[in-house]
């Protein structure tokens, strides 16, 4: 169970610094020093903090898990008044080296992270993370990912938790190509080989095995399909209407008791129906790979790992972490059937604030580089990175412009999630980079992926931040076609 041989980038150096945050935790336990666990509250970063937590069980350790939204002083000062030994930071970290470096002086830090990182070291801290070994952390391994290497430093037993940071990538939305690659893909090498996933190819859509398919159909809204998603009723009609049965006897038929002739006339018609709304592109979202947990129950939301990933994003962003990091440690029964209400409030939620887009174009701004949607008062800042991640998959904005959404927190606070296409990252735009660079110089902070990135200000500084931001973009882009 090796690292494939396509990897490239140094895999080495990156195994070897997972080996050495791995001795430090090692050694930590050995002290029976209390740990502090901190990770995000996305799917990533609660199947990361699932992991971590997972390992140090098996050691024995004592610890404490804290799922945040950010890094940022109020935290910091907290984990400082704890007086704590040692912290690991997991999912996020990278891009907060100062607060945390400076901050943290008394402990030691362990920072399992994928996102951009401060170009600084300290003493105290250990640092995982891709981008310092060649790797590019939105498509190459999630913060998941690099808290299994770290797991799987401290003990091969801890392979068992691959099947649970491939829920994390996918959460993630590192399968750009419908498939996990290099680094992800060496993590699903070790699930396939424990016996732990099969991977296969198949169309995405969400509930794969335990929906109706005309249920799974209107749930799956990456791409979000404009008259199908969120609507049973017009998808119970588009099987119908295509010849295929929902039902047989007394029994709803999901996506995986299709025939293959018959999911070839499920793509084919709604490649069709895509192409009349001039999204055409979106169909290539329907269709890749397939991860099937097989130790889970069959009929059960974790049997499918994209299904998994979405039930744990909703209970970060749903105010109930604790639940997802339950799941994703293999509790099960009542913490099931709880996240499968939050899910489905959740699911409501996004599809109202899509419906709300699709209704209200005036609340989008097209500025000269970029689009804005002014989700304030309207959209909840846990969510708008969600919605900035289906508007642009979808295709819902008519040009390759990076989208931004904005929400405000109660404390007054403007959230700015950003997203771009991958030809714009291509063409030489990196967002983590220009969110951080933005922010940076009002009384806020940003960061990220070179692909999905935010920042965060002062409402009362949010006109400049865009403004900002919209100037940035437009200079990366033309230094780049003028070839400098």
């Amino acid at each position: 169970m090796g690292v494939p041989v396509e990897v490239s980038g140094d895999t080495r150096g990156f195994l070897e610094a997972a080996s050495s945050a791995a001795d430090v935790v090692r050694r930590h336990v050995e002290r029976g020093s209390f740990f502090s666990v901190v990770s995000h509250l996305d799917a990533d970063g609660l199947t990361a903090a699932g992991i971590v937590g997972k390992a140090l069980t098996r050691l024995g350790a004592y610890f404490r898990l804290s799922i945040v939204q950010q890094v940022d002083e109020p935290l910091i000062r907290e984990l400082v008044d704890e007086k704590t030994r040692i912290v690991v930071f997991t999912d996020m970290g990278g891009g907060y080296l100062d607060l945390i470096g400076e901050g943290l002086k008394s402990s030691e830090v362990v920072i399992c992270d994928h996102h951009q990182p401060l170009s600084l070291s300290f003493p105290n801290v250990f640092h995982v993370n891709p981008h310092l070994f060649g790797f590019e952390g939105a498509t190459d391994v999630s913060g998941s990912g690099v808290a299994y290497f770290l797991a799987k430093a401290l003990d091969s037993i801890n392979v068992d938790m691959a099947g649970v940071a491939i829920v994390g990538a996918l959460g993630d939305m590192q399968d750009k190509d419908q498939r996990l690659k290099r680094l992800n893909e060496s993590i699903v090498h070790d699930a396939v080989g424990a016996g732990l996933v099969e991977a296969t190819t198949d169309l995405l859509f969400y509930g794969r095995e335990t929906r109706p398919v005309f249920e799974a159909l209107a749930y799956t809204t990456d791409p979000f399909i404009s008259g199908l998603s969120g609507e049973e009723d017009k998808c119970y009609g588009f099987f119908i209407n295509l010849g295929i049965p929902v039902k047989v006897q007394d029994r709803w038929r999901t996506l995986s008791d299709l025939t293959e002739e018959e999911k070839r006339k499920v793509y084919s018609e709604l490649t069709r129906y895509l192409a009349s709304k001039g999204l055409s592109s979106s169909a290539m979202r329907l269709i890749g790979s397939v991860y099937t947990l097989r130790r889970e129950e069959r009929w059960t939301p974790l049997r499918d790992a994209r299904e998994f990933a979405s039930l744990l994003n909703a209970c970060g962003r749903m105010d109930k972490p604790g639940l997802g990091v339950a799941l994703s440690m293999g509790d099960r029964g009542d913490a099931l059937k709880e996240a499968q209400v939050v899910y489905a409030e959740y699911r409501a939620q996004l599809a109202k604030c899509m419906n709300w887009l699709s209704q209200t174009p005036e609340k989008v701004q097209e500025l000269k580089n970029v689009y804005v949607v002014r989700g304030e008062g309207v959209i909840p800042e846990k969510i708008i990175s969600a919605i900035a991640s289906i508007s642009v998959s979808s295709g819902f904005f008519t040009t390759d412009k990076p989208v931004l959404v904005v929400g405000v927190t109660s404390e007054g606070v403007a959230k700015v999630s950003a997203r771009a296409k991958k030809s714009v990252v291509d063409a030489g735009l990196n967002l983590g980079l220009v969110m951080g660079e933005t922010s940076g110089k009002l009384s806020g902070r940003g960061g990220g992926h070179d692909v999905a990135a935010g920042a965060q200000v002062p409402a009362s500084q949010v006109e400049d931040l865009l403004a900002l931001i919209d100037r940035r973009v437009g200079e990366v882009l033309a230094k780049r076609v003028a070839g400098g």
